[in-house]
């Protein structure tokens, strides 16, 4: 158990440095020489758990989705602002998230497959609309499957706007003025009043996340990461 829950461990920190390489450097540059020189883990580590830097990048767009949790709220529709905010906070803190974020939406190579991340992201946004919906919180005649796409779309935006200009750090108020300009379009007006969307909300939603998690598993902090074992 020991042994497996390390390599567990070796795999995220792989994941988190070659997120950063790839935020760095793209996904044509970045190397693999690169990432074990960074990671300080051996070839044969790496290679345990990816094949290669085709499949460690699809990782890191699979990790981003996976790593996007929320706390339940008595409207659903909450949850799905939460979650927006929780990753838009993220992409100015957390190397996976920046990782995939350049990777889902950089132009030029055409030896990664993106259309797996944008189907993710919209499949789990359609989750939480279809659940919004169920409970009478979105408008009956808004199209949930379209309105996922749209939100995901519009995000991929948001980032790249939010890259150009701040380098991210001015995504979170770039969400909340989308928020307030869409959310009208589907929810329920007396949904739509309850909700907040204030920028600051990621941040704080963050923290209690991470500090719920350190509880749950406090070995997570102070690990050796040796390479040699994957």
């Amino acid at each position: 158990m020991a042994r497996q829950d390390r390599a567990i461990r070796t795999r995220r920190v792989i994941l988190e440095v070659a997120a950063s390489v790839f935020d760095e450097q793209g996904f044509d540059r970045a190397t693999i020489a690169e990432i074990l020189a960074r990671a300080g883990v051996t070839k044969g580590a790496l290679y345990f758990h990816f094949a290669s830097k085709e499949e460690l990048a699809l990782a890191v767009l699979h990790e981003q989705v996976l790593d996007i949790a929320v706390r339940p709220q008595q409207i659903k529709l909450q949850e799905f602002v939460d979650a927006g905010q929780i990753l838009a906070y993220r992409l100015r803190h957390d190397p996976i998230q920046r990782g995939a974020a350049r990777l889902a939406i950089e132009q030029g190579s055409n030896h990664l497959d993106r259309r797996q991340s944008m189907t993710a992201w919209t499949g789990f946004v359609e989750g939480m609309l279809k659940e919004s919906k169920a409970r009478g919180e979105i408008l009956e005649s808004v199209n949930v499957r379209d309105a996922a796409e749209l939100f995901v779309g519009a995000f991929a935006g948001l980032q790249m706007m939010s890259k150009a200009f701040t380098d991210q750090s001015d995504v979170s108020r770039r969400l909340t003025v989308f928020f307030e300009h869409t959310l009208p379009t589907i929810a329920v007006p007396a949904i739509l009043a309850r909700l907040r969307v204030d920028p600051d909300r990621g941040a704080r939603l963050d923290a209690e996340l991470r500090e719920s998690e350190a509880r749950e598993d406090p070995a997570e902090a102070g690990v050796d990461f040796e390479g040699a074992v994957p």
